[in-house]
């Protein structure tokens, strides 16, 4: 099975504001849909609740673990049937935003990596539906960042 999920989305638009999108909590629950409680800090638990039409009220648990302006902003979220995940011990995978700087704005590259992570009987799901969502969210932030 695939370990991984890659999405590559044209923005019209420089890298500054792609990352400002990214990388700005209020910016980035616009487009992703996500109520999040307060700002990326690498190293820090980031939560929140979906906003998204259909899982309204899931909540969102992410770890921050690299910003490196305006080319790598990296988290990672768990997999997990708790309600209440603990983000720092429930399997999880990483999720990398990789900008890079074209003739015409910027290449942003989405990978979602470690499903390999999660329990076997979860794998197969979770790559299908985050495969499925990452198609919707390289759309929904292009839009956004292009106005």
């Amino acid at each position: 099975m695939e370990n991984r999920i890659e999405k590559t989305v044209e923005v019209n638009a420089p890298a500054e504001d792609v990352w400002h999108a990214l990388t700005d909590h209020n910016a980035f629950g616009e487009w992703f849909r996500v109520r999040l409680d307060g700002p990326f800090v690498v190293g820090e638990v980031t939560t929140g609740e979906i906003t998204y039409p259909g899982h309204e009220g899931v909540k969102w648990t992410s770890v921050t673990e690299r910003m490196e302006a305006p080319r790598l902003f990296c988290f990672r979220w768990p997999h997990s049937q708790d309600p209440d995940p603990d983000p720092l011990r429930e399997p999880a995978t990483r999720v990398e935003f990789h900008l890079q700087p074209t003739a015409t704005g910027t290449r942003l590259t989405i990978i979602e990596s470690g499903f390999d992570n999660l329990p076997e009987d979860q794998r197969a799901a979770a790559l299908r539906s985050n495969d499925e969502g990452w198609e919707i969210q390289a759309r929904n932030i292009k839009t956004y960042v292009e106005g």
